[in-house]
């Protein structure tokens, strides 16, 4: 799945349930689950996310959603394996970047 996100500092939480396309509650649920994430919160207590959150939640979503591990085989594999994970995740979102750019181009012509 491509995210496609402005360039900020910070996201809140609906910004990023509608970039990933699932409720604000399934993004605070993972929040709760996963240690790798940690958004800000203002006194309020409102959710802002970093770009580093957002990368780590590209990653959880990917391995829940689109390879359909379960929460806990989510955790085993981030702990066992984070950097391989890593890897080939990256060059996943790249490709997929690379495709949404052509599809553009595509609809232009």
């Amino acid at each position: 799945m491509y995210v496609d996100l402005p360039k900020k500092l910070y996201y809140g939480i609906g910004e990023v349930a509608d970039a990933f396309d699932v409720n604000a509650s399934l993004i605070r649920f993972w929040e709760n689950e996963f240690d790798i994430l940690k958004p800000k919160k203002n006194a309020k207590g409102n959710r802002k996310f970093t770009p580093e959150d957002i990368k780590n939640l590209e990653l959880i979503y990917h391995l829940v959603k689109e390879r359909g591990f379960t929460l806990e085989g989510a955790k085993t594999h981030l702990k066992e394996q984070k950097q391989e994970a890593l890897d080939s995740f990256d060059i996943i979102r790249k490709l997929e970047s690379i495709r949404a750019q052509l599809l553009k181009i595509k609809e232009q012509l």
